[in-house]
């Protein structure tokens, strides 16, 4: 006899209220991911979770895009009150949200601007296991098609059993093949890897 729909949809939204937990839990077990958890809070509270986590992307891509920016937040021959400056100003100029903002003076007082990227990390990993998604990166030696990452995240999606949100990136040195990041997984099917195993193995 098939299973009874409604105890299915039960099971399948205790399976995926269990995996945001299991996140919640493991990202809290780092400096980063406390700090993440609690902007996310106050976020969830003023009903600005999608512009925090709009700031935050754009703070990762100024991270990726600046030197300035990123000697700033990670020197620790910079005073608190210079990084305090330099946050703010680029705060102004990205126009980030008071929140935002404020947190940035507050990782600048406590000296943990230099885990400013792994909270970037860790809040959009909450955001989307709260949304019931999960994040997801591939790194390929070639850029993907479109056609392909579709592909992918559909084959990911049915994996997970909930939507995968995917990000693509090129690396060159891995000659061929595909590195997925999900959480804290890596399927590593990349052919520098085949051939640093291979090479392992005639060692022996």
């Amino acid at each position: 006899m098939p299973g009874n729909p409604r105890r299915n949809t039960s099971f399948l939204r205790i399976q995926k209220d269990q995996k945001r937990v299991d996140i919640s839990a493991g990202i809290q077990a780092s400096l980063a991911g406390r700090y993440a958890s609690a902007l996310f809070e106050l976020a969830s509270e003023n009903g600005t979770v999608t512009a925090v986590e709009s700031d935050l992307e754009a703070l990762g891509a100024a991270l990726s895009e600046s030197d300035d920016f990123a000697v700033a937040t990670s020197n620790p021959q910079l005073s608190r009150g210079e990084q305090g400056q330099a946050v703010a100003a680029v705060a102004s100029h990205l126009q980030l949200s008071a929140l935002t903002t404020n947190f940035l003076g507050v990782l600048a007082g406590n000296r943990r601007l230099s885990k400013l990227p792994d909270m970037i990390g860790a809040f959009k990993m909450i955001a989307t296991a709260q949304r019931g998604e999960v994040s997801a990166t591939v790194t390929s030696a070639h850029p993907l098609s479109d056609e392909q990452l579709s592909t992918l995240k559909n084959k990911l999606t049915a994996r997970e059993g909930r939507t995968v949100m995917l990000e693509s990136s090129v690396d060159p040195d891995l000659l061929g093949g595909l590195v997925v990041t999900i959480g804290s997984q890596r399927i590593d099917a990349s052919i520098r890897t085949r051939l640093n195993s291979l090479s392992q193995a005639m060692k022996a």
